[in-house]
């Protein structure tokens, strides 16, 4: 089996031929799963074209703007049926370097989830102002204290899993969307036993295009945070309970 790297998009044209080339250079074997949203822009005839010329390019097309959660559910769905091993998520804007994708797999071999890590010895972030680092510091202070998380960095979308991790977790049932998906996902495998580990990336704020961040996610991730923190604290009850019968 080889590895899957999903990669979901949105007006990303000026990006999306650069990086399946590098991530293609790095991982010749991996299979590329570009899920579009149907793109104004026309990102979905470029993967369209790429997936022409290299039957390793596997585009998926979409109604329209349906939420970053749901693109790694359906590129997920897709790596498994390419039966594909490990499963990695980036972005597309060249914030995740193709060049710490095999970093990532090969720490696959003491984890079964990885982290490409700003907030780890050796990571960090280039481009980005002070009021956007101190916001995604405190996202991520809020979301590892709330809920006890071990990463450092639990709202980077830059991962790699195990197909096993992914077998385990019934993706129909995660309620969250956009970027608030990645921190249900690193919830369940947390509490599933999965062992997390990290590996430092710089990550470098986007060159071309524009940012989906929006004030919707944020409060949209705050409450993802909130309600996880209550079924952790109904988990931790029915265990002490379970205890004492």
């Amino acid at each position: 089996m080889s590895a899957a790297i999903i990669i979901p998009t949105y007006n990303e044209r000026e990006n999306i031929e650069r990086l399946v080339t590098e991530i293609r250079a790095q991982l010749a074997d991996a299979r590329v799963i570009v899920v579009d949203d149907n793109s104004p822009d026309g990102t979905g005839q470029v993967v369209d074209a790429l997936a022409a010329r290299d039957a390793y390019v596997h585009p998926i097309h979409r109604s329209g703007k349906l939420g970053l959660g749901t693109a790694h559910i359906a590129g997920m769905r897709r790596a498994f049926e390419l039966h594909a091993d490990p499963i990695l998520t980036m972005d597309a804007d060249f914030s995740h370097d193709p060049k710490y994708l095999p970093a990532l797999i090969a720490a696959l071999n003491n984890f079964d989830v990885v982290i490409g890590s700003r907030y780890v010895r050796g990571g960090g972030m280039e481009g980005r102002d002070h009021t956007l680092r101190f916001v995604s510091w405190g996202a991520n202070l809020f979301a590892r204290t709330m809920l006890g998380l071990h990463a450092h960095d639990c709202t980077a979308g830059f991962r790699a899993y195990r197909r096993a991790v992914l077998d385990s977790i019934d993706l129909n049932r995660i309620f969250s969307n956009g970027y608030s998906f990645l921190i249900e996902m690193l919830f369940l495998c947390q509490t599933r036993g999965w062992r997390i580990g990290e590996v430092p990336i710089i990550y470098q704020d986007r060159q071309l295009g524009q940012s989906k961040i929006s004030r919707a996610e944020i409060y949209k991730a705050t409450y993802t945070v909130m309600r996880l923190t209550y079924r952790r604290m109904r988990m931790a009850k029915d265990n002490w309970l379970e205890r004492f019968k």
